[in-house]
């Protein structure tokens, strides 16, 4: 049962950068925003936020991950 926890971490972690570095591209094709960058800041808040949230599942079920880092 970790390893789907990590797992779904990982995917977390990854579509949270994709939401940041590609925040513009996908408020445009997406939404209908006036002011895009607007939507482009809202994207790359939620984008972080997610990011954080499977960086904290990886860290609370393989702690181990964050010793490794560290040597």
């Amino acid at each position: 049962m970790e390893i789907a926890f990590v797992i779904f971490g990982l995917i977390f972690v990854l579509m949270g950068v994709i939401c940041i570095f590609d925040a513009r591209k996908i408020t445009t094709k997406w939404f209908s925003f006036q002011d895009i960058n607007e939507g482009a800041k809202y994207l790359k808040i939620f984008g972080f936020s997610i990011a954080m949230l499977g960086c904290g599942m990886i860290y609370i079920y393989m702690p181990e991950i964050v010793e490794l880092v560290k040597k």
